[in-house]
């Protein structure tokens, strides 16, 4: 038994510590636009992070598609089946190419309106706008990027999508710098400046993922292969992979919509919310890795037809991430006057943050076992409806109403609707423990092609 559980927290060693070193560079990046756009303003800061909810609903889209790569792919590398990998990418990828397309050109076209929906504040309208036009062409370069760096983690190549992110993400980091403080020389453009970084960090990874793509380390790109006809996997892929979509758009949406609900209350409100998010998802990178570790992990075993080590790692993998939330929920606490020492807020917004951070301190519990259960254990077994089905009751019939009423017809105090909506894990709990204890979620979903 001891050398079991060697193996399986090898194994997802293997897998966890690049996604999170992966992980931490996107999120420090991420939190280095806020840190740096602190010290330029409290209001292009709030814009900014108003009209990166598109950016967030754009990585609910992401998640959702590489959820469904990776249900698919790792199950497929359990039988080393290169091909039917491939065609699953091409199908990820066709998919994505549309949804960001039509995201872009909203961003480039229309992004005063698109900024109506978080705020009716003009000045972050027009400030956020005008950074839409420019992110707005970062979104088409994911559609590639990042199915193709999902597939490199559920092949076990996670160190070398680790890197290829790290190295844009550097790069966006020291441009944003750059251009936002005028380093060397270079002019100072402030919140057009981080959109300038962060495109150009997406060219240069889609342009590392080609250039990898071509290199054929695992298997040589056949774009007949990729692109080709593919009925009954084409059938597979939207039944295993589209709820998943639909789970993670849905929760991205309402997660939105509850900084829409939070926007429209005051601007303190908005800069305490994005810093209060910035730190939290800081310090839950750890959680969401070890969900996406134990997914491609779970999924490569059922592939593999090991179905009595898939039931024994999936408990090991829920005792991991429970302790891991609960030490992530002390950290929140112990940090919480560090983090006053790095942003400039008003005192009301200081104070609403304050209150934040301690919501959040016990919320990355639930939000660790949840994301490992729905979104890790349950979709390594081909098992995705669940996920989506609870997701929409819990987050679209109880959450955002709730939330709605709360701010907009009893008109509560901010920091009592924001406890509110932080109540969504919790709702989730019991239905998703009894049926991850039912196993009906485990499934081999692989089939035998030629190609």
């Amino acid at each position: 038994m001891r050398a079991e559980n060697r193996r399986f927290y090898h194994s997802l060693a293997a897998l966890v510590i690049p996604i999170t070193i992966q992980n931490f560079i996107t999120n420090a990046v991420n939190s280095a636009d806020v840190f740096m756009l602190g010290y330029v303003g409290q209001t292009e800061l709030s814009a900014v992070s108003l009209a990166n909810q598109f950016q967030f609903l754009l990585s609910g889209v992401f998640f959702g598609i590489s959820s469904g790569v990776t249900m698919m792919a790792s199950q497929y590398w359990g039988k080393k089946d290169t091909n039917s990998i491939q065609a699953v990418m091409g199908i990820a990828i066709k998919i994505a190419a549309i949804i960001t397309v039509m995201l872009a050109v909203g961003a480039v076209v229309i992004p005063e309106t698109l900024m109506r929906i978080y705020t009716n504040d003009e000045t972050l309208i027009y400030i956020g706008a005008g950074y839409l036009r420019i992110i707005g062409v970062s979104y088409v370069c994911m559609s590639f990027s990042q199915v193709y760096l999902c597939a490199l983690r559920s092949m076990e190549r996670a160190p070398l999508s680790t890197i290829i992110s790290t190295t844009a993400l550097v790069m966006n980091i020291v441009l944003n710098a750059v251009f936002i403080f005028g380093i060397g020389g270079a002019p100072k453009l402030g919140v057009m400046g981080v959109a300038i970084g962060t495109v150009t960090a997406r060219i240069v990874e889609l342009l590392l993922c080609l250039v990898d793509a071509v290199r054929g380390k695992v298997f040589q790109i056949d774009l007949k292969i990729m692109f080709g006809r593919h009925k009954l996997l084409r059938q597979d892929f939207f039944r295993y992979a589209v709820p998943a979509l639909i789970n993670d758009c849905a929760w991205t949406v309402a997660f939105s919509l509850y900084s829409a609900i939070m926007g429209h209350m005051n601007a303190d409100v908005v800069a305490a919310s994005s810093v209060a998010a910035t730190v939290r998802n800081l310090c839950t990178i750890l959680c969401f890795a070890l969900g996406a570790g134990a997914s491609v992990l779970l999924g490569i075993e059922i592939g593999e037809g090991k179905i009595e080590e898939v039931k024994r790692d999936a408990k090991r993998s829920c005792y991991v991430t429970l302790a891991v939330g609960i030490m992530t929920g002390i950290v929140l606490l112990l940090i919480r006057p560090l983090v006053f020492v790095f942003f400039h807020l008003t005192q009301r917004a200081s104070g609403y943050l304050d209150f934040m951070l301690l919501i959040s301190a016990y919320y990355v519990v639930g939000q660790a076992m949840n994301t490992l259960l729905i979104a890790g254990i349950f979709r390594a077994g081909g098992d995705s409806r669940f996920g989506m089905i609870c997701d929409i009751i819990v987050m679209w019939c109880i959450s955002v109403p709730l939330g709605y009423l709360s701010a907009f017809v009893l008109k509560l105090p901010p920091m009592a609707v924001y406890f509110i909506l932080c109540l969504d894990e919790f709702w989730k709990i019991p239905v998703v423990y009894r049926h991850y204890k039912s196993f009906r979620w485990l499934k081999d979903i692989t089939r035998e092609f030629e190609m």
